[in-house]
Formats: structure tokens, C-alpha cells, sequence
């Protein structure tokens, strides 16, 4: 289901106000957490950094006591002696040395001395022979520790003795092991200092009362010290701890499993001996703070979200009144099949605006290109003739070239042509381009106030060019300059040779037709004068104006429709118009003879193109000219050309056309099975058949009882109604595919030719068999 636009502006609304309480609340959130983490990491580390602290002045305090008893004079002299039950004195003074240092508040439990060169051990229980202690190869293992002084975890069931029995419960010992003397390379003999390890537990009984497990570890990550004592010795990892690589690489606080929950772990290594102490605090405990901050983040959030929603509802149907308002004048307007779409309203209004927008922009366009073509049409037409003198300043004034007109006082006719095309740069289709590069050049060279549009008539570019200059001889002199110009920037740009013939002069546009004529003359010329050259027609025919004859050339194509068409009577009635538009101009008798020669040579031109041969036409020795130039009387002359052209070609085209007219049919039914979907036209099937457009359409009709539009039409429908009941095509690509310039215009063609709208056929034809008459 859409939404309607109001619905998506508050949704938009509440998503707009929505966004930034939520990272606001997650952003305060996050800071107090981390805030509330830091500090707690902070504590921790000061924790184990002062825990650090007091383990290591112990430690120092033990290792100095016992390097002064090692270095005394009583301990180095009996290292050297052997001792038994009767030297009550010399091991009478080694007591009292081990047990002064006892004395200090170093948590020293028992300081063991053993000579093994001598096999005597002398702890505080007593005098022992070292090879009888029950414990005598652990404890001479540590006689072959790599350094001379190390700390090590020891079982206090090594050193177990009346004087210490009361600490039997606690298993390990942190024992100060050195071996002796100091200053021999051979060492025989151990100085042993031993701390229980609940004698130190105490230390680490604040971390706990903070919240924080601690424990310290050894070079080899065993349990030295731990706030519970029954992990004292084992691995780390049976604690639970088991990222020992992250636990090697960490420079800060890192969180960790053991067991089951979730720890934040510090860490601390001491530079003193190696040790690594270790801080553990539940991740639980550490968010308990967080949940507080987080709950009242979320109730703030919802009553900041609850007001923006509140905000956005009041706000969103303000803003929509003007929508819903254009929506109402639009509803009652738009076609049926066009109305807007739920949850569209926008896309309704911007398709309607720029449905005016083409309308317009493509009006403006037609509009254009149509005065274009108009104005080209007009100048075309007074050039060849197809206007009556008198008419054509009107006819030119009408299409915008008036006022220019109007100004000039001298005016002549350029024409130009191009004398060859090198084979080596242009196609034989290149043509048409150069010509157009050849405008352009004109256009752009000669003032656009001193002449008019050039145009392309039969590959020669024309070009009426004017002046306000009254001297005919100057305007001469000065047409004859700016063609010269013309010739060398179309050499320099285009490397092309070209040649140009100039009219006359004149001063009155009724002269138009004649002065094209002169130029046109001029240019045949080159046949003598060369390539490459500026031809004025007043050096040519003792500089008179060129004889005009206004030759009916369309009253001509008409006849030679009518005779292709096999259409006997229009053809003799076509052929009585035209002899008579001939015979009726004012010429010396002699001056006839160039129409009706014109008129000959076109018709037997027509036959050869449409495969009839001469003799066909004409069996006698004598030339057809010969025959023609005979006759001195109008009707005599009409009825030669009906009688020796005009009717043998209609019978032979009669014939014809029953072995013609159906292929040419069928052939034009086939271009618009294969080309409905384009531009096609009757002109363009035309030229594609090799036929005259007029005599197509007339074939075409006879053949099919209709028009080629109407076919066409049809045809066109037909497939249309074909998409509609057996695809999904939407409506508007259907009326692109049949060349509509918008769905609107076929929808009202459709309707006019159905009775129904296409979604109404669609709706009454989708998934059923089409009307047989639609099938195809």
C-alpha cells in the first residue's frame, strides 16, 4: 500500500526529529560509559601499580637483609668448614646471623642455609645433615638455577619445620634463592629466604574490597599470589585466563571470558623481576553504572521523541494544505486514465508540468524548424519559378525577409557549386554534408544584413545578396568581391575547388526567378572557362537579362503521374493544360521550340527510366524532333504528342499494372508490417520502391480501398491491441512504440477508434482471446 505524501511528510518528520535524540542519547550514553570505563581503568591501574609498590619493598627489603648475611664474615667462614653437632659455636653464630635477619618486617618465615660441599643444611628448626633431608634433591635443583639470584614459588612442605608449623596451611612459598659464595665461579652453596605466600595475600585483600580480582604472575605465568589462595601455583591458564597473546601484547586494559563472564583485564609487568600483576574486573559490575545512565538516557529520549512526533503531525498537514489545493484543480482535468496515483501527488504535478513544459518546448521547436523550412520553401520557390512575379515580394515578405528587401537597392543572385569531390577524403555520400559545411561558411562570411538565407537547390548553393548601394556598377563590383572572399575561405577550410556565377544586377525581387536562371547559365560556362572560377553573367549574352519562361513544371509531373496511373482521360486533359500554359507566353515563334523540345525530351527521359525503349514508341527513320519542329498549329502539335507518346505509354503502362499494382501493394503492406514502429512515411516508401510518392498512393487506394495513412493507422491499432491483451507493457511505451508524441493523443485516438479507453481494453482482453478481426 502507498502512502499518501502527507503520511510520508510526517513519517519524514518524525524521522527527521527521531534521528537526532537518538544520537544524541547514544552519544551521552556512550560517553558516561566510557567515561565511567576509563576511570575504572584508571583505579585499576593505580591499584596494581601501588600493590607493585609494596610487594617490591618487601621483596627489596628481604633481598638486601640476606645479601648483609651472606656477606657477613661468620657465613663466608663456615662455608669453608664442615659443621656437626659439636660445633655448638660456629653454628650457634649462623643462627643468630639467620635469625637477626629474621627480626626486620620483611614477612620472612624461615632463612635456610645448605652447603653441599660439606653436606650440612641449617634452617630454624636446626642442624641437618643435607644428604639425609627428606627434600634434598628439589632443593640442591635450585643449585643449578642459571642466575645466583632468583625468586621462585616453592612448596612449603620443602622447608616444613616446628618453628613454622602454625603456616602449614598455606602450601606455597615465595622463596629469595642465592647461590654462594658470591664471589666464586663454583657455587656448592644456598642462601634460601622463604615468605609463605599467605603471609603476602594481604597485600592484594584491598584490590578486593574495590571490586577487582588480583593475582601476580612469574616469567613462566604461574600463580604466585591470588585473592583465592587455592589458585596459588597453578598455570594462568587454569584460571581461566586463556588469551595469553593478547595478554603479551597489551600496553592497556583489554576485556577478556574467564569462565563464563566477561572481564576487563590489567595488567602491570614490574621492571624489578618480571613479575606480571594482574587486575580482573566484571564487566557486570563495571556496566552497573552504564544501565543507570542508559535507562534515563532512553526515558529522555522518548518524551524529546513523543514532542517531535507531536511537532511533525501539527507541521506536515500545515505544509500539505497547498498540495491537497493544487490537487483539487488538477483532479477535474486530467484525462481518466492519467489521475494521479495514490501516494504520487508530486510525481502527478511534475508530470503535468512538464507535460507543459515538452508541449511547449516542442511547439517552440516545431514552430522554429517550421518557419525555417517555410522561409527555405519560399526562397525555393521564387527561385525556380513557382511564383508569379507579382507574388513574390509578398510571399517573401510574409516569411520575415521584408524589411531587408525593403532597405536594398541593388540586389543580385549568387550560385555556387562544387566543381569535384577527391575521392580520397569523400564518399560519394559526403555530398550532402560538404554542402552543408559550404552554407555554413557563406552564412558565416557574408553579413547577415546583406543577404538573405542561403539554400541548397539541386547540389548548388543560392543566395540572394543586397545592398543599399544605387550604382549598379558599384553593388557589381562589390557582389563580385564578397564572392571572391566566399571562394577562398571555402579553398582554405574545406580544400575545395569551387566555382560561382553572378547574376546581373537588378533592383525590383520580381527579377528573382530570371536572375537564378542567370546565374545557373553562368555556371555552365566552366565547360570552356575551366574549374575554380567567378563567372558574371553580364560578361556573357552582351550583358542582357536572361530570357525567362516560367515552365509548368508541376502542370509537367502531373501528365507524367497520370500516364504512369494509366489514367487515359485525366492524362489528355493534363496534356491540354500544359501545352496550352506553353503556347500562351508571349515568344518569338522560333522560341517555342525550347518548352515543346523541353516537354519531348522529358517524356521520352520518363519512358527510358520506366524501361519502355524508343522503338516502342516510335518506329519511323525520322527523328522525333524533326517531326515536332514541323507542326505549325497548336492542335496539331497536341494531338502528335498524345498520339506518339502519350497514349503508347499509357497502353504499355496498362499493362502493367496488373502485374504491378498488386506487388507494389503488397511491397508497401511489408515495409509497414516491418517499420510500423518508426516514422514512417508515404515519401519514404517511396523512395525505397524507386516510385513517384503520387503514384504509389494512387496504386496503393486501388489496390486496398484505403489511404496509406489509414492503413497504416490501422495496422498500427492492431498492434497495439495486441500488446495490450497478451503483455504488460505500460500504456505510455505502447504510445511511444506507435510514434504518439505523448500518451494523451493516443489514448484519444484509441478511444475514438475503439469506443474505449486502453486500460478499459485492456481490462476487458488481458488473458482472453483477442476479437478474431485483431488477431494476427
Amino acid at each position: 500500500m502507498r502512502l499518501s505524501f502527507l503520511s510520508k511528510l510526517i513519517v519524514f518528520g518524525v524521522l527527521l526529529g527521531t534521528l537526532p535524540v537518538i544520537f544524541i542519547g547514544a552519544f551521552a550514553y556512550v560517553t558516561s560509559s566510557n567515561e565511567i570505563e576509563r576511570r575504572v581503568n584508571e583505579g585499576k591501574m593505580q591499584l596494581l601499580h601501588q600493590t607493585s609498590a609494596n610487594v617490591e619493598q618487601i621483596l627489596t627489603t628481604v633481598n638486601h637483609t640476606l645479601n648483609q648475611a651472606t656477606n657477613s664474615t661468620v657465613l663466608r667462614r663456615s662455608l669453608d668448614s664442615p659443621l656437626s653437632a659439636s660445633d655448638f659455636k660456629a653454628y650457634n653464630d649462623l643462627s643468630m646471623e639467620l635469625r637477626h635477619m629474621q627480626s626486620f618486617d620483611t614477612r620472612v618465615e624461615d632463612v635456610v642455609l645448605i652447603n653441599t660441599r660439606h653436606n650440612w643444611m641449617i634452617k630454624n628448626s636446626g642442624l641437618y645433615r643435607f644428604d639425609d633431608y627428606e627434600h634434598a634433591d628439589a632443593l640442591e635443583a635450585l643449585l643449578q638455577a642459571g642466575e645466583d639470584t632468583v625468586w621462585t614459588l616453592t612448596p612449603t612442605a620443602w622447608f616444613y619445620s616446628e618453628e613454622s608449623a602454625n603456616h602449614i596451611a598455606c602450601p606455597y612459598t615465595i622463596s629469595l634463592v642465592k647461590r654462594l659464595p658470591a664471589a666464586s665461579l663454583e657455587k656448592f652453596a644456598l642462601a634460601i629466604a622463604n615468605i609463605p605466600t599467605c603471609a603476602l595475600s594481604e597485600l592484594l585483600a584491598h584490590g578486593q574490597e574495590a571490586g577487582a580480582a588480583l593475582m601476580i604472575l612469574d616469567e613462566r605465568r604461574r600463580v604466585l599470589l591470588h585473592t583465592n589462595p587455592d589458585r596459588i601455583g597453578l598455570p594462568v591458564e587454569e584460571t581461566g585466563l586463556l588469551d595469553l597473546e593478547r595478554m603479551e601484547r597489551a600496553t592497556a586494559p583489554f576485556a577478556a571470558t574467564i569462565g563464563s563472564e566477561r572481564y576487563s583485564v590489567g595488567l602491570h609487568r614490574s621492571d624489578f623481576n618480571g613479575w606480571t600483576y594482574v587486575s580482573a574486573v566484571s564487566v557486570d559490575d563495571l556496566m552497573q553504572e552504564s544501565r543507570k545512565i542508559g535507562l534515563y538516557t532512553v526515558y529522555i529520549c522518548l518524551s524529546m521523541l513523543a514532542l517531535s512526533a507531536l511537532l511533525a503531525w501539527f507541521g506536515s498537514r500545515r505544509m500539505y494544505s497547498p498540495i491537497r489545493a493544487l490537487l483539487g484543480q488538477m483532479k477535474d482535468r486530467l484525462p481518466v486514465d492519467a489521475g494521479p496515483a495514490p501516494g504520487n501527488e508530486f510525481q502527478a504535478i511534475g508530470e503535468q508540468l512538464q507535460r507543459l513544459f515538452q508541449s511547449n518546448s516542442r511547439l517552440e521547436k516545431e514552430l522554429g524548424l517550421h518557419l525555417q523550412q517555410a522561409r527555405t520553401f519560399a526562397l525555393m520557390k521564387a527561385f525556380q519559378g513557382q511564383l508569379k512575379p507579382n507574388d513574390i515580394e509578398g510571399k517573401l515578405d510574409a516569411s520575415g525577409f521584408g524589411s531587408q528587401l525593403r532597405r536594398w537597392r541593388s540586389m543580385a543572385v549568387v550560385t555556387l557549386q562544387i566543381d569535384a569531390l577527391d575521392p580520397a577524403r569523400f564518399g560519394r555520400n559526403d555530398l550532402e554534408l560538404v554542402l552543408f559545411a559550404v552554407q555554413n561558411i557563406a552564412e558565416e562570411l557574408i553579413d547577415a544584413d546583406a543577404r538573405l538565407q542561403p539554400i541548397v537547390i539541386d547540389h548548388t548553393l543560392v543566395t540572394l545578396i543586397g545592398s543599399e548601394e544605387a550604382d549598379l556598377e558599384r553593388f557589381a563590383a562589390q557582389a563580385y568581391e564578397w564572392t571572391e572572399k566566399l571562394q577562398r575561405s571555402i579553398r582554405h577550410y574545406l580544400s575545395l575547388q569551387v566555382s560561382a556565377g553572378i547574376s546581373l544586377p537588378f533592383q525590383g525581387v520580381d527579377r528573382l526567378t530570371a536572375a537564378y536562371r542567370e546565374g545557373l547559365e553562368a555556371l555552365k560556362h566552366r565547360l570552356k572557362l575551366g574549374e575554380g572560377v567567378i563567372i558574371p553573367y553580364e560578361n556573357l549574352n552582351a550583358g542582357k537579362h536572361f530570357l525567362l519562361l516560367n515552365y509548368p513544371n508541376q502542370s509537367e509531373n502531373d501528365l507524367f503521374d497520370a500516364i504512369k496511373l494509366a489514367d487515359a482521360p485525366k492524362a489528355r486533359e493534363l496534356l491540354k493544360q500544359l501545352l496550352h500554359t506553353i503556347l500562351a507566353a508571349e515568344l518569338a515563334p522560333q522560341d517555342y521550340q525550347i518548352p515543346l523540345a523541353r516537354l519531348l525530351n522529358n517524356l521520352v527521359i520518363a519512358a527510358q527510366e520506366s524501361g519502355i525503349g524508343l522503338s516502342q514508341l516510335h518506329s519511323s527513320n525520322e527523328s522525333l524532333y524533326e517531326e515536332l519542329f514541323r507542326l505549325q498549329i497548336a492542335g496539331d502539335v497536341e494531338e502528335w504528342f498524345w498520339r506518339k507518346l502519350a497514349e503508347p505509354m499509357i497502353r504499355i503502362f496498362r499493362d502493367r499494372q496488373n502485374e504491378q499494382y498488386h506487388n507494389v501493394s503488397e511491397k508497401i503492406i511489408d515495409l509497414i508490417q516491418r517499420r510500423y514502429d518508426t516514422d514512417l512515411t508515404l515519401e519514404e516508401c517511396a523512395e525505397l520502391l524507386h516510385y513517384n510518392a503520387n503514384y504509389l498512393s494512387g496504386v496503393f487506394r486501388k489496390e486496398t480501398n484505403c489511404s496509406f495513412t489509414e492503413y497504416l493507422t490501422m495496422y498500427r491499432f492492431k498492434m497495439a491491441k495486441r500488446w495490450l491483451a497478451e503483455t504488460d507493457m505500460p500504456i505510455k511505451d505502447v504510445s511511444a512504440r506507435l510514434r504518439y508524441n505523448n500518451p494523451q493523443n493516443f489514448i484519444r485516438s484509441f478511444r475514438k477508434q475503439e469506443g474505449m479507453t486502453p486500460g478499459q481494453y485492456r481490462s476487458a482482453y488481458a488473458k482472453r482471446p483477442l476479437p478474431e478481426a485483431d488477431r494476427g
